[in-house]
C-alpha cells in the first residue's frame, strides 16, 4: 500500500489511457481506504472494465438519509475533458478530506460516485485527436450511447448497447438523486428535456418537465461557478446561452438520451455539461479545464441537499418501499416512489409545498413543509410520514414503470380533445347559419 500512495498522490496533466487510469484509481483506493471504494458496473464491447470510484464517510454502502451522487464522462468517446477533469477532482477530494471543512462535510453527508469513461473503447480508438469529430465518439459497435437509452416520448430502435445496460442497472440498484453527464463540443450547460411533444411544449421550442425550476437553477449553479460558461457566448458567433444554459430540447432534439432516462426512469436529476469547445484539446489545455471547472464541480455536488427528504414507515416503524412520495403540483409521469429502506428524496427550491406520501390500497398522507435553502448544512428537510394503518404483512407491490414511450398516451389524450373541440365550433356554426 505504501508502494502505491505516490502512485495516487501524482496525477499529471495529461491524458490517462485505459492501463493508467486503472492504475490511478486502484492507487487512490489503496491510499484512502476508508474514504473510497472501488467497483466495476460493467464492461464495455471490447471487454474494458467500466470502473467508478465512490467517495464519501460509507463508501461501500448506502446509509439511510445520506443521498447518492454521480458525475458521469467520456460518454462520446472523443470528448477528453470530462474524463481528465474527473480524476484531478477525486485527487482534490481524497487530499482535501480532513483538511478542508467543505469537503470533510461534503464527503461526510453525501456519497459521490464518479465514473470518469463510459466509452472506454471510443476513447482507445480515437488514435488522432480531433477538435470537431471522429469514429470515437461512437461505441466499438458503432452505436451512440446517448442516443441509446429508452426514450419517454417515441419508440428507440437503437439496440441496447453493453455500456448502456450497464448503466441502466446501475441506476437501478442505487438510489441517485443528482448527476451530470460530462461532454464537450460546446460550452453549456443542458437540462432536461432533451425530447418533447405538444404535451411538454415542444410546438413552442421547449420541453418543460414537471421540475423545470430545479433544472434551471442546477443549470445555473453550474454555468455561475464556472470560469466562463456563465457569459453565454458558446463557441462561436452564431450561437449564444443567456446565463450559460439551455433547455435541451431548445438547443436540438435528441431520442434516447441519458440525462432525459435519469429523470424519467432513474428518479435522479441531471443535466449535462458541455465543457469545451474542443472535444479532444491538447493536454497541455487540461490544467487550465480543471481550474476553470473546479469550483463548480463542487456547488454542483452540493445541490443534492436540496428540498426534502424522509422515509415512510407502517405502524410499526418498519420501512415501506414503493410507496409514492410527490410534491403536489408536481406529478412525474412515472410517479417518484421510496427505495427498500422507505426512503425518498426530493429536490426542491426553497418555498412551501405540500408533499403527498401515498400507499396504494391507503388514504394519501399530506404534509405542508417549509423548505429552506439547506445545501450550505449538507442535508435537505427531513419530513418523515408514518401510516399507522399499515402493517409490516402489508406492503406496497413492487413498481415497475414500463420502458415504453410514457409521454405518447398524454400527446394521444391531449389530440383526442382537439376533434372534440372541432365538432363542438361546427355545430356552433351550423346551429347560428340555420337559425
Amino acid at each position: 500500500i505504501l508502494c502505491l500512495v505516490p502512485a495516487a498522490a501524482a496525477l499529471d496533466f495529461k491524458y490517462h489511457h485505459t492501463k493508467e487510469l486503472e492504475e490511478y484509481l486502484r492507487g487512490v483506493h489503496a491510499a484512502h481506504p476508508s474514504l473510497t471504494h472501488l467497483y466495476s458496473i460493467g464492461r464495455s464491447v471490447e471487454g474494458r472494465d467500466l470502473w467508478v470510484l465512490v467517495l464519501g464517510r460509507f463508501p461501500t454502502h448506502h446509509k439511510i438519509g445520506i443521498p447518492e451522487f454521480k458525475y458521469v464522462a467520456n460518454m462520446h468517446g472523443d470528448e477528453t475533458v470530462g474524463r481528465e477533469i474527473l480524476l484531478h477532482l477525486i485527487d482534490f477530494l481524497v487530499t482535501s478530506y480532513g483538511r478542508d471543512p467543505v469537503i470533510t462535510r461534503l464527503l461526510n453527508n453525501t456519497r459521490v460516485h464518479i465514473m470518469p469513461t463510459m466509452n472506454p473503447d471510443g476513447f482507445e480508438a480515437t488514435k488522432v485527436p480531433d477538435c470537431y469529430y471522429t469514429r470515437g465518439r461512437y461505441n466499438r459497435n458503432g452505436e451512440d450511447l446517448n442516443r441509446n437509452f429508452p426514450d419517454a416520448f417515441e419508440n428507440n430502435s437503437a439496440n441496447i448497447q453493453p455500456e448502456t445496460q450497464a448503466v441502466m442497472d446501475w441506476i437501478k440498484n442505487e438510489t441517485f438523486v443528482l448527476s451530470a453527464n460530462l461532454h464537450g463540443g460546446a460550452l453549456v450547460a443542458s437540462y432536461t428535456f432533451d425530447n418533447g411533444n405538444p404535451v411538454t411544449g415542444s410546438l413552442k421550442g421547449y420541453s418543460r418537465s414537471p421540475d423545470d425550476d430545479v433544472f434551471i437553477h442546477l443549470a445555473k449553479t453550474y454555468s455561475s461557478n464556472h470560469a466562463s460558461m456563465y457569459k453565454g457566448t458558446g463557441c462561436d458567433k452564431g450561437q449564444t446561452f443567456p446565463e450559460g444554459i439551455t433547455n435541451g430540447y431548445s438547443w436540438y432534439q435528441l431520442e434516447g438520451g441519458m440525462q432525459d432516462y435519469n429523470y424519467v426512469w432513474g428518479q435522479c436529476f441531471e443535466i449535462t455539461l458541455e465543457l469545451s469547445c474542443c472535444k479532444y484539446p491538447p493536454a497541455d489545455q487540461l490544467e487550465k479545464f480543471w481550474k476553470d471547472n473546479k469550483v463548480a464541480l463542487i456547488e454542483y455536488i452540493k445541490q443534492v441537499h436540496l428540498g426534502v427528504k424522509g422515509q415512510v414507515t407502517d405502524k410499526n416503524g418498519n420501512p415501506i418501499p414503493n410507496a409514492i412520495v410527490e410534491a403536489k403540483g408536481r406529478p412525474h409521469v412515472c410517479p417518484y416512489r421510496t427505495n427498500e429502506h422507505g426512503e425518498y428524496f426530493l429536490l426542491l427550491l426553497p418555498g412551501t409545498y405540500v408533499i403527498n406520501a401515498t400507499v396504494p390500497g391507503f388514504k394519501s398522507m399530506l404534509k405542508t413543509v417549509e423548505i429552506r435553502d439547506n445545501t450550505g448544512n449538507f442535508s435537505a428537510l427531513k419530513q418523515d410520514f408514518s401510516f399507522p394503518e399499515v402493517s409490516d404483512q402489508i406492503r406496497s407491490g413492487v413498481a415497475s414503470c414500463p420502458k415504453t414511450p410514457l409521454y405518447q398516451e398524454l400527446r394521444w389524450a391531449s389530440a383526442a380533445v382537439k376533434p372534440t373541440v372541432h365538432i363542438l365550433v361546427l355545430m356552433t356554426v351550423m346551429l347560428v347559419i340555420f337559425k
